[in-house]
């Protein structure tokens, strides 16, 4: 077993002292890597940090026995949280499907408008209402035309935004997008009534469960 000497934190000199004593010494943080040692051939003192059958000696210490069970706990957590969002998260992606495709078939229909714009001028000159007639026409001229094809083409991009902020709601991703997916949702006409009504109420839904599951966002 080697023996040192060692110049103690007054300055003094000190052993020779054991390998096993000296062990105990940085243990105790009586001694750190920087303090003087030298061993029983050394013609000089040195750090400690520099003599190699110690380096295991200032390792770092290995993790807290309490560890493991609060990463266990974090991930139980984190279960839990996605346990919350879920319903509610698929839901608005459920929802924000049928807006997309609902305003997709509306864009593929507008070329078809025109020939129900003549059925609807044939029912109301048989009604004899012009204003009626008027008014309906320049309905269907507007949703038929560049405003119609921009309005569908807005709806699609909103129900993108609403299903990519739910993905991130059900990944617990961004619960700034996941909240706004919510906002989206509930606001009326930018998106097509069907997918609207889904929409309310899972964006309610999940704008209260965010509420309450912010602490599980990454």
């Amino acid at each position: 077993m080697s023996n040192y000497t060692i110049i103690g934190g007054d300055g003094k000199q000190y052993g020779p002292i054991s390998d096993g004593d000296l062990r105990k010494w940085i243990a105790e943080g009586r001694l750190n890597a920087q303090s003087l040692a030298k061993g029983e051939g050394d013609a000089e003192f040195r750090p400690l940090s520099s003599f190699p059958e110690l380096a295991d000696a200032f390792a770092a210490p290995p993790p807290p026995p309490g560890i493991a069970p609060v990463m266990a706990g974090g991930a139980a957590n984190r279960n839990a949280g996605e346990d919350q969002v879920r319903v509610p998260a698929i839901g608005l992606m459920v929802s924000s499907i049928i807006s997309f495709l609902l305003s997709l078939f509306s864009l593929v229909r507008i070329g078809s408008m025109s020939q129900q714009m003549q059925q609807l001028d044939s029912m109301f000159q048989q009604m004899n209402n012009p204003q009626a007639q008027q008014f309906f026409d320049t309905i269907m001229k507007l949703f038929s035309g560049p405003f119609g094809i921009a309005n569908y083409l807005f709806q699609m991009l909103i129900s993108v935004l609403i299903f990519i902020g739910a993905l991130k709601m059900l990944k617990l991703q961004s619960y700034e997008f996941a909240y706004a997916a919510g906002i989206l949702a509930v606001i009326p006409c930018i998106t097509p009534c069907c997918g609207w009504i889904l929409g309310l109420i899972f964006g309610i839904w999940a704008m209260v469960v965010l509420g309450k599951a912010k602490q599980y966002f990454s």
